[in-house]
């Protein structure tokens, strides 16, 4: 019982969907006009949402890893890019800089004791990592799984990269209008609301290859079930 204590502090789905982009998306292409809010003070309302619900859901679960801080960076960046109405420019190459940072760091934590393939995939919320690592030893299989770990970390690094191209190309063809004005935040709201199905989407589909694979492997090597190699209650 203990153990299930933190999963009931996580937020669903549909709560992070709709305060990280559901409501900042219509605030922005709705409210951002001068008879509303403005273009200024929907950007800064907008950007509250994400901003506020990381910090609570911190607060609450008094749990943080570089991926919610790199989150929080950039949602505060992106706010002051637009606040400084500098060049649309800057949110591209901001929008491409963070995915493409994660990738290098999961790239290069293969050289590391601390590999990121091991937060993402093999962890024990998510496997009986235990149960898999003895049962790798019996079947002196434990180098063969150690390449399959380097697989799946280059197809886990591959989506990151591959989240930085869209998130780049989404940037520069929506983002046209003059900073500071209606149609720059409408458009930023517009940007907010596709990073979803434009990106997140084909990186989480190459995020469930990646896991997909690497269990195939562990009950190659393993002789391991479904139902054995996953943390299923």
């Amino acid at each position: 019982m203990p153990e299930q204590a933190p999963n009931k502090q996580r937020h669903s789905v549909i709560v992070n969907l709709l305060f990280n982009i559901v409501i900042p998306t219509l605030i922005l292409t709705k409210l951002s006009s001068e008879v509303y809010l403005g273009p200024r003070y929907s950007i800064i309302i907008a950007l509250a949402f994400p901003l506020g619900f990381g910090f609570y859901d911190f607060v609450k679960t008094r749990r943080a890893n570089m991926f919610a801080i790199l989150g929080f960076i950039s949602v505060l960046l992106t706010g002051g890019i637009s606040l400084l109405e500098l060049d649309a420019g800057y949110i591209a190459i901001k929008e491409a800089s963070i995915p493409a940072l994660i990738g290098l760091a999961t790239l290069i934590s293969l050289y590391t004791p601390y590999p990121l393939i091991k937060t993402f995939i093999f962890n024990d919320e998510i496997i009986d990592t235990e149960k898999v690592t003895n049962a790798l030893k019996q079947h002196n299989s434990d180098a063969l799984f150690q390449k399959a770990l380097q697989t799946a970390t280059y197809m886990i690094a591959f989506s990151f990269f591959l989240s930085a191209t869209l998130n780049y190309a989404l940037a520069k063809i929506l983002l046209i209008s003059p900073p500071g004005s209606a149609e720059y935040s409408a458009e930023l709201g517009k940007m907010t609301g596709l990073s979803f199905p434009v990106i997140a989407l084909p990186c989480t589909i190459v995020m469930l290859g990646a896991m997909f694979y690497l269990v195939k492997r562990i009950e190659k090597l393993t002789s391991l079930s479904f139902e054995e190699i996953f943390r299923l209650n």
